[in-house]
């Protein structure tokens, strides 16, 4: 729907996703290797608010990867990473979520139909979970 001047557009459907990484990408450049889509923004844009990762089984020290795509997925833009810690996975002990730390008062705003790619750095089995609201 086209926006109206002086109207405030808020975001109408919230939407939650998942993309597994099991494969390290070392690429940094506009091509990147072993991304998964993670958030396609609808055709007004979308407002994430929380995107985090969780291991599904013993990971050594990783870097998190987002890249963002205009051109759906021909040129992969690297915008932000977190370290997610070692982690020996246990039935005994709860598995940590890396936060990238987006929230309600620190989106990210993707354009009209963007697309959100997640990659991790080390090979390992890596879960990331998004939400967002489409505009």
């Amino acid at each position: 729907m086209p926006g109206t001047a002086n109207s405030i557009i808020t975001p109408q459907t919230p939407k939650s996703g998942n993309a597994a990484c099991t494969t390290a990408n070392t690429t940094y450049t506009t091509s990147p290797s072993n991304t998964v889509a993670l958030v396609t923004a609808g055709p007004n844009g979308s407002r994430v608010t929380r995107i985090g990762a969780i291991p599904l089984a013993t990971v050594t020290a990783t870097q998190l990867q987002l890249f963002r795509s205009r051109d759906a997925g021909t040129s992969k833009f690297f915008i932000v990473s977190a370290l997610m810690a070692a982690y020996a996975m246990a039935q005994t002990t709860a598995a940590p979520v890396t936060d990238f730390g987006f929230s309600d008062d620190n989106p990210l705003i993707l354009t009209p139909n963007e697309i959100l790619y997640a990659a991790v750095g080390v090979t390992g089995a890596v879960t990331f979970n998004a939400e967002w609201a489409d505009y």
